[in-house]
């Protein structure tokens, strides 16, 4: 009998499953979101496109209680980023990315790994572009400011 081959769902089903998950985390069901999300990552973790496994692992990261275990899905989302090509090239999402990186290394104690994190999204920061209707790419900027500040000392975390 022929060994049964390992199929990943269609881009569409992943996109939506990621979203119910997300809306259960958003609903307060952290859990079950994240339950729901780690069952993707294990049908996706080999053979999904790299958008799906960035997506992915990015917002398991934002379900995790341990906050080693959010960095590590952070460097998940963040290594996915790197397959990333043409349309979908990871310009955008990098600083965000590194952004995330840098706060979960700041959360564990690690300031020179997060100020080198934080040194990316900057760097990353000129492919958010100046739309001055841009919520995502002035949320990011702002955030990156925020963390900044907090690593000069400047405010609270």
């Amino acid at each position: 009998m022929a060994e049964a081959r390992h199929q990943t769902p269609d881009g569409e089903a992943v996109l939506t499953r990621i979203g119910q998950a997300v809306m259960l985390h958003r609903g307060g069901d952290r859990e079950e979101a994240r339950n729901r999300l780690a069952a993707l990552w294990r049908e996706i973790e080999r053979d999904g496109a790299p958008f799906h496994r960035c997506a992915l692992a990015h917002y398991l990261a934002d379900t995790q209680d341990d906050p080693l275990d959010e960095l590590i899905w952070d460097l998940r989302a963040l290594a996915a980023a790197d397959g990333l090509t043409g349309a979908l090239a990871p310009r955008a999402f990098l600083p965000s990315l590194h952004l995330n990186v840098a706060a979960g290394h700041l959360k564990l104690g690690q300031e020179e790994a997060a100020r080198g994190q934080l040194a990316l999204a900057r760097e990353a920061a000129g492919a958010l572009g100046e739309d001055p209707y841009d919520p995502y790419g002035d949320g990011v900027r702002a955030a990156i400011l925020r963390l900044t500040l907090v690593l000069e000392g400047a405010v609270e975390d």
